[in-house]
């Protein structure tokens, strides 16, 4: 990991109209002016529970979604008009959640894995895409027999491999984890995180790693972002927001981690948080966590507190810090 910025976001929002009765509609906010950055060579993890808009976000960098604000650069370059977008997406590329329904079931895996490399127009000759295709199951532990099977013969980490692989394909710089382990079998999950950190190793890849099991975030990400309700609450390093949380809402999200020694998960002392989630349609005034928050005070109501830095490299939200 170097010191250089790979990916910068700033004040992203990806609102969609929600029709709410005759010709009116409500805007849902899914992700609400959210910032940060990500340096070459590390991954970010992006923490929440769902709805929180962790998605959102992964698919608004990738343009699958059109953003409604906001910037994004990479590498240097914003990211703005077909020609930028088209370049971009060479650089980077998304694993999606479920390994099932990712790929089209009428497709050989040869052709899954060379649908990118097709799209682009990256190989001369079928005998370069083939070599290409063949080197791409190598490096996910793929045989190259599997090539003319069709992915409904696979098991889910098998298929998992394969989206991963199509992934790879344009030798991208930047990957969109997007819960690529919460489908699988736990047996599973401990191989394909371990993939995903060789190939990192191997190729110098940047990840955002999306996932709601802090777990396995911890074990994978150099830093580790939390997002409540579309808003981004607390970002620090892995190790320090795992052993010294400040944000009351990831305090109760750490308090849930199940912990394999018996008595100290006796001794650890569970938060639970009164009331239930907010609907995204009808959000509080001010910070999204305030009904929920146990030092909620009449200024959470009247402002959303801003994102500040209180220790090095560690920034939290919250107007009580």
């Amino acid at each position: 990991m170097n010191d250089k910025n790979l990916l910068v976001v700033k004040n992203l929002k990806e609102y969609f109209d929600v029709p709410s009765g005759f010709l009116r509609s409500l805007k849902l906010k899914a992700v609400d002016d959210v910032s940060f950055e990500i340096k070459e060579g590390e991954t970010l993890g992006l923490v929440g529970e769902s709805g929180c808009g962790k998605t959102t976000v992964g698919r608004t960098i990738l343009q699958l979604y059109k953003p409604t604000a906001g910037e994004i650069w990479f590498d240097g370059q914003k990211i703005e008009g077909k020609k930028a977008i088209t370049e971009f997406r060479k650089q980077a590329s998304m694993v999606f959640q479920d390994p099932y329904s990712s790929l089209d079931p009428r497709m050989t895996v040869s052709d899954l894995i060379g649908e990118p490399l097709d799209v682009h127009r990256s190989c001369k000759s079928n005998a370069e895409r083939e070599e290409r295709i063949r080197e791409l199951m190598g490096l996910v532990g793929l045989s190259s027999e599997h090539a003319s099977r069709y992915a409904h013969e696979f098991s889910g980490g098998q298929r998992q491999r394969i989206g991963i692989a199509r992934s790879l394909a344009m030798d991208p710089k930047f990957i969109i984890c997007d819960e690529p382990v919460s489908a699988l079998d736990v047996s599973i999950q401990a191989q394909v995180i371990n993939m995903f950190e060789d190939l990192q190793a191997k190729l110098g890849l940047t990840y955002l790693f999306i996932a709601h099991d802090l777990l396995v975030v911890k074990h994978i990400s150099t830093r580790i972002a939390v997002m409540y309700l579309g808003k981004l609450i607390e970002i620090g390093p892995s190790n320090e927001l795992y052993h010294h949380p400040i944000h009351p809402y990831t305090i109760s999200l750490l308090s849930a981690v199940p912990v394999p020694d018996p008595k100290i998960a006796r001794a650890n002392q569970r938060i639970h948080l009164e009331g239930d989630v907010p609907s995204p349609l009808h959000m509080p005034s001010g910070c999204p966590f305030r009904t929920r928050c146990p030092r909620a005070t009449a200024q959470c109501a009247e402002s959303m507190p801003e994102l500040k830095e209180v220790h090095p490299g560690h920034s939290v939200a919250c107007h009580h810090i």
